[in-house]
Order: structure tokens, then sequence, then C-alpha cells
């Protein structure tokens, strides 16, 4: 069960407006540039956001169908700000894992307590200095 939509909404007008600035340099965090499939406006949108073998992994906290997982999935892919670094990301899929498995162990605790087992996989694509 994702967290409910006034909570979600709340954060989208309040909270990810600040999140949004600290994000991208915060261990465990990333901000996600994307395009909106209709508005083709660009949007930044501050994530939990965890290293992978090949690539990354989102924990989809707000579940699979917000506007940016649907945005990131029909564009094929995002930019990616973390850490410092401008990352492209391509080759997006939402899975359900009920373990929880690609996250570390604290993050793996509170997203059970949320009731969150939704994650977005993305493989880098090119890295760019910023």
């Amino acid at each position: 069960m994702p967290i409910p939509k006034r909570v979600a909404q709340w954060n989208k007008v309040g909270l990810n407006r600040i999140v949004k600035h600290i994000a991208p340099g915060m261990p465990g965090l990333g901000l996600v540039i994307h395009q909106g499939r209709r508005s083709g406006r660009e949007y930044r949108t501050p994530v939990n956001l965890f290293r992978s073998e090949d690539g990354f992994i989102v924990a989809l906290t707000y579940g699979p169908n917000t506007d940016w997982v649907k945005n990131v999935l029909a564009a094929g892919g995002c930019e990616l700000r973390t850490r410092g670094r401008v990352l492209r990301a391509g080759e997006p899929r939402v899975y359900r894992d009920e373990t929880r498995q690609g996250v570390p162990l604290p993050v793996r605790q509170a997203l059970r307590l949320l009731g969150s087992a939704d994650f977005l996989s993305l493989k880098t694509v090119k890295t760019t200095k910023t």
C-alpha cells in the first residue's frame, strides 16, 4: 500500500520544492529529470535512489502509477542527478519485490513499515560532467 494521495499531494506542493535542491547531493536521494508526456515540460522529481549492478533502483514510495514514473517509462529513460553527478538512465522497468533486496537494510525496514514494495530499475546509459 503506497503512501496516501493526500500526503503525496502535500509533498508535491510543499516539501518537494525544498528537497529537490538538496536531493542531488544526499546519500540515498537523487533527482529524476523527465519530460511530461503531454506537455513536453521538464520536471524535476526528488526520489529515493540506490546504486545497482548496472544502474540505479528507485523506491516507488507513492506506487508505480505516478505521473513521473509514467513519463520516464514513456520516454524510455531520464536524467539522474546524484552525488554531484549527472547521468543518463534508460531501459526503465517497474517491478515489485516484497523482499526489498535492492536497497539498504534500514531503507528496507522503512519501506516495509510503509507497505511499499514497488521499484523502478534504470540502467546507466552514459555519464556527463556537471
